[in-house]
Formats: C-alpha cells, structure tokens, sequence
C-alpha cells in the first residue's frame, strides 16, 4: 500500500475519484436541475482527467468537447425550451422504497464490476503510453462505426424530441360573439354632445 500510495499519478487519481463518486451522488441527488447537470459536468470533467493520466489526450479532450460542450449544453437547451419545473417536483418523487431498491441495485453493479475486474486483472501493472490520433480514428470508423452512428442518431433524436415538445401549435382562434350592448354607446360624437348640453345648461343658470 506504501508503494502504491507513493507514486503521485496515484494520489492524483485517489483526488479525481473521490471528485467523481461526489458529483455523480450529488447529481442524481440534487433537486434543482440545473445543478444536477452542473455537478455531472464535474463528473464528466474528472473522467477526462483519468483519460489524460492515462495518456489518452485525444480521448480526454473528445470527452471536454463533445460531452461538456455539446451534451450538456443540449440537457440546458432542453430545460429552457420546455420550460421544466427547476425544483422539486412531488409529482415526479419516487417513493423511499423505490430509491432504496435502486441504491441496493446500484451497490450490487457496483460490486459486480469490481470483483470482476479484479478477478480479471488482479496485481497486473500497466504502462501508460500515449495513444496516436489515428489508431483511434481506424477503430472508431472500422471497428465501432455502427456504435458511432447510433449515437448520433440518438442525440439527434434527443434534439428533434426537445423541439417538438418546445413547439406549441397555433390555437384555434373561433370568431366569438359581439357583446351584447348594455347601454348607449360612447362615440367621439356623443362625448362632444353631451359635453356641449352640460355647457350650455351651466350657462343657463
């Protein structure tokens, strides 16, 4: 464990991570919205770090640019053109049991995840090296062209539905009936003749 904690890319790692699991609890935690995707653009931002410790620049600054400049500035554009609810909406609330059954679910993952990569790499030492820009454009357009592509479809469904929902259509404007007149109506004409009786029965007096 000394060994470990006294290389200092692992003690910049132990930082992010605990920055992560904070503002990814806090994100789904939250009840603004707005600062949940606040605190998920922390999170995102942390995994960007992790990818430049492992030498994978061009990966870290994908992320920076297209998850943090693009994602998440589509979930605010979305908020504001569908005019959501930013505090807590009662209505949407899951119940206690709900949210523990899914913290239960969620540390079960958790688990699985870990055990399996333990299991599956053990003490193994990896050497960061860098990655080069064009083996990662080959596997990307040969190797995951179709991951790729699906999704751009779904962020542009994503876009297309906050459009749609954002939209509203034309109210039917029906010709409604005159109002009935309850009285005389008031005319320039009339102001002018009732202001000239009232004249000259003061000058009569």
């Amino acid at each position: 464990m000394s060994d470990w904690i006294s290389h200092p890319e692992n003690i910049v790692f132990v930082i992010l991570a605990v920055v992560m699991v904070g503002a990814g609890f806090r994100s789904v935690t939250s009840r603004n919205v707005v600062h949940a995707v606040l605190f998920l653009v922390v999170a995102l931002a942390g995994s960007a770090a992790l990818f430049l410790l492992l030498g994978a620049e061009f990966v870290a600054w994908t992320v920076v640019l297209v998850y943090i400049g693009a994602v998440i500035v589509l979930f605010l554009f979305g908020i504001m053109i569908t005019r959501a609810p930013l505090g807590m909406e009662t209505q949407l609330s899951h119940s206690n049991q709900t949210k523990i059954g899914a913290a239960i679910v969620a540390g079960a993952l958790f688990a699985l995840i870990s055990v399996a990569a333990l299991q599956g790499f053990g003490d193994t030492e990896f050497v960061a090296s860098p990655t080069r820009t064009d083996d990662l454009g080959l596997s990307i357009f040969q190797r995951f062209v179709i991951p790729f592509e699906v999704v751009s479809v779904v962020l542009l469904a994503a876009l297309i539905g906050g459009i749609v929902l954002a939209r509203r259509d034309p109210e039917s404007t029906e010709e409604l009936p005159a109002p009935q007149p309850t009285g005389v109506a008031t005319t320039p004409s009339t102001n002018i003749a009732a202001t000239a009786g009232r004249s000259a029965e003061g000058g009569d007096t």
